[in-house]
Order: structure tokens, then sequence, then C-alpha cells
């Protein structure tokens, strides 16, 4: 087999394609896949599967960049002729002014930019890879066009695949297009024109396989996946322009026309009334170190530097100070269907069970709230706290509910920067949390009622089941007459 691949033929629409084209397009075999000195040209050819962060301005540029305002080229300008007077304290103070505001601006930026550059690390994980008919579990770096790749529930995707083979496969791709559920994954062909959300035959790389199996070819990996190109749009550089920078640019420009006709107003009358040259020269000079208000820039600076630090709080990247403002200003937020402005967390609001309605306080996935019980009282509704007693409410349709959400669930809670993230379908993990909230956990369950079997959730039979063994201790208690001894 000869690699005769090219970057331009692998630019192709996946989706439209039979799995045996695709097979063939990239010279591949559905069962044995590639031969090792196929994979050894590859790799020469079309370098390793990891995202490269295109190299921008040097550190310096970008700390010189900061200077690079109308502002601060006037107080650069007082400054300069405040040494020229040898007006020392009030030249230490506007550049050491001017300094700090820039300090605070690449500082800010700096921190951006290395959160943007995280993303390259998205894609890295371990993948299964069938090679010369071998299953080997490889560094996802060391895949390549062609690759036949094996995805079991928890696994990241390595690269963008087109699936060839599925087994009930779900996969969050929330990250890439927004979905708040998992997709339910195909292998059959779709239209040209279907958008990346809806291609339901394709999984690419960075999403996680909530649930199933599944085997697919790699179409494209590094720069090239759709994650890659996102990193590559992130990376360009912009030339922002903001509604305060506009503003402030205004601002600016007026002042020193203000200032340069009053200063040329003084020396004009200080002239037609005998002064000499140096002393309306210096009155001129004083009046323009006094009309530039030294504390607008840095306090501009410091202010949006505490909303981006309070946006990093939640998660949010802003890579230029101004951009916040353009955020706080914004009065409508259009969204689409998907749901792309959401945190992916889902919530139980409210339970029926047992002829009963309850009401779930607490948001996302914290412990925090309570099961209140919905009654009716002189016809007004009264919410009181479910007291639980797990030991005697064993017949209890509320504890029954909850305790079958949790058996029935294939995720987890895990610990993330301080916060609850769940691993795996977020409908799974509401119902993790609604268990715990009554004191339920699927430890203490599993431990007590062991997995036998499952059925996978199914599109065609909306729901999923399982089995358990239930651990019972039965004690027997024979009383004898005393005749009998």
């Amino acid at each position: 087999m000869t690699a005769i691949l090219t970057q331009e033929s692998l630019n192709r629409q996946w989706h439209q394609l039979r799995v045996q084209d695709v097979a063939q397009a990239l010279e591949s075999n559905l069962e044995t896949g590639l031969v090792a000195d196929e994979v050894r040209k590859r790799q020469e050819q079309f370098g390793a599967n990891e995202l490269t962060i295109q190299e921008g301005t040097s550190a310096w540029i970008r700390f010189l960049q900061q200077f690079n305002q109308p502002l601060i080229y006037i107080l650069l300008f007082a400054g300069l002729i405040s040494l020229f007077l040898r007006d020392w304290i009030d030249a230490g103070v506007i550049f050491a002014v001017v300094l700090i505001n820039a300090i605070i601006g690449y500082i800010q930026e700096s921190k951006a930019e290395n959160a943007i550059a995280a993303l390259a690390a998205s894609v890295t994980t371990e993948a299964l890879v069938i090679r010369n008919g071998e299953r080997l579990r490889l560094s996802s770096q060391e895949l390549v066009p062609g690759d036949l790749v094996k995805l079991s529930s928890g696994d990241k995707v390595p690269a963008d695949l087109r699936l060839v083979e599925i087994n009930n496969l779900q996969v969050d791709e929330s990250g890439l297009t927004g979905e708040s559920v998992p997709v339910n994954k195909v292998t059959q062909t779709l239209d040209t024109e279907t958008p990346l959300a809806d291609r339901v035959n394709m999984a690419y790389a960075g999403s996680l396989v909530t649930s199933g199996q599944s085997t697919g070819i790699v179409v494209a990996i590094g720069n090239e996946t759709e994650t890659g190109r996102i990193s590559k749009l992130v990376g360009q550089s912009t030339n922002l322009t903001t509604p305060l920078t506009r503003k402030l640019e205004k601002f600016t420009w007026t002042l020193i026309y203000v200032i340069l006709g009053l200063s040329a107003l003084i020396i004009t009358v200080g002239l037609g009334q005998g002064q000499s040259w140096v002393e309306m020269f210096n009155a001129a000079v004083a009046l323009i170190v006094s009309a530039i208000p030294e504390e607008l820039p840095p306090l501009v600076t410091i202010i949006l530097a505490i909303g981006v630090s309070r946006m990093a709080k939640r998660h949010a990247i802003v890579r230029k100070l101004p951009a916040v403002e353009t955020l706080g200003s914004a009065t409508v937020i259009c969204s689409d269907k998907t749901g792309t402005l959401t945190e992916n967390e889902m919530t139980v609001a409210s339970i029926y069970a047992g002829n009963q309605s309850y009401t779930v306080s607490g948001t996302g996935y914290g412990f925090e709230g309570n099961i209140l019980e919905n009654k009716l009282e002189n016809k007004l509704e009264n919410k009181q706290p479910v007291n639980f007693n797990l030991g005697s409410d064993r017949m209890n349709p509320l504890v029954e509910c909850l305790r079958c959400g949790l058996l029935c669930n294939d995720s987890h809670l895990q610990a993330q920067d301080e916060q609850q993230t769940v691993a795996g379908d977020p409908t799974e993990g509401a119902l993790i949390v609604v268990a715990a909230k009554a004191g339920l956990y699927g430890q203490d369950l599993a431990e007590n009622m062991p997995r036998l079997d499952t059925i996978p959730f199914e599109s065609e039979l909306q729901y999923m089941a399982t089995l358990h063994r239930q651990m019972v201790i039965i004690l027997f208690t024979l009383k004898v007459p005393p005749k009998l001894f």
C-alpha cells in the first residue's frame, strides 16, 4: 500500500459517504486497519495528532502594545515635558501610572492566552486502535488518518471519526455543538448540507462517549479536526474595537484639541501682553500637565480587570479587557435551539411518586437543597421538608423512585475546581444529586444491590433497564416448647 493521501484529499464531507467509500478513500481496511509501514509513512506526512497553537507576538511586543492608546500617548507626552522641566516628582508619578496600567493589562491578557493555549491538551488521551489486525492501546498523538479506533463508554474521542459500527452509542458533544444532552449515533449516510450538530454518523475529537460502544475510522487529526479549527479561530489576532474604546478615543482627541487650543490661546495672549516666550511656554506646559487625567487609564484598567476576574471564576475566558464592557452593555442575547449558552447541567426540580408531588430545591450538581412535600392546607399550598428514614421507608414510593434512578445509572460525580461535575449523561447526574439529597448514594447501593445485567438506552425503546441482586438477610426465630427438653 502506498501513501498517496494529501491534506486536500482529506478535506471531504465524510458524513455523506458510505462506510466502504470512506475506507477506500483513506486506503484502510475495515477489519484489520492499517499496517505498520503505512502508519509510519502517514505519521511522517501528517505529523502528530495534537493541536498546535500558532505562534503569536512575543511577550515584549504584547507588553508594548499596552501603550498603544491615545490617552497613554498624552500621559507619555506630559511625562516627557515634566522631565524637560526637571519636575521629577510629577514625571515619576506619570510614568509609574503608565507602567502599572500596562502591567495590569499585560498580565490579564497573558492569563487569557494561557487559557486558550490549554485547549491544545483537550484532545490528548489514549485510544484503542486496530492495526494489522491487532488491538493496541496507544496515545492519541500517534493516530493517523485511516486508523481504526474502538470506542466504549467513558472514552474521550481521540480524533474526528466516521463511525463504522455502533452499539447503542451516545456521545456528549456539548463542548463543540452546545447540545445539552448526549447524541444518539448512527452509521447511515447523511445529506451534504447537514450541519455539524446534526452529523450523527460522526464523532468529533474532544467529545465524550457516555454509553455504548463503537468502531470508527479516523478522518482528521490535529489542527484539521473541528476542535482544531476552533482553536485556530480563537488564536487569530483581531483589532478589538468596543463602545468603550471608541468613547475613550473620542474623549482623548477632544481633550487634545481643547488642551492645545487653550495652550495656544495662553501663549498668544501672553506674548501680546509682552511676556517672554519661556514664561508662556512654561505656562502652556503647566496647563497641559494639569489638564490630563492621569488617573483615568489605571482606573479603567482596574475596573475592567475586576470584571475579567469575575468572569474567569465562572469559567468564561475574556481575551481582551475592553470586551468585558461590551458584554456588560449587552441588552439582548440570541441563542439557537441547542442551548449553546447553557452550562450543560440538569437539575431535578419536581417529583411525582405515590400520588404525591414533591418540589426539589437547589441547582446544579451541588448537594445543597431539600425535597419538599407539597401539601394543601385550607386551600393553601404548604411545602414541608421530607424526613427520610431509609431503614423504615423501604416501601415509600418516593424512596423507591429515587433508588431506581440511582441504580439505573451509568454516570458518576467528580470534583473539579472545587465544584461537582458529572462524568456521563447530565440527566443521570441530576438523578444522582437528587438521590443524595435524600441520603441515598450509589456506592452503598452498588454493594447491597450489585448489577447483574442491563438493557442500554435506545431511541427506539425510549428506556433503560438494569437487573440487580438484592442482599437480604433473613433471621429465623424458633420457639421450642419446654416439654421437648
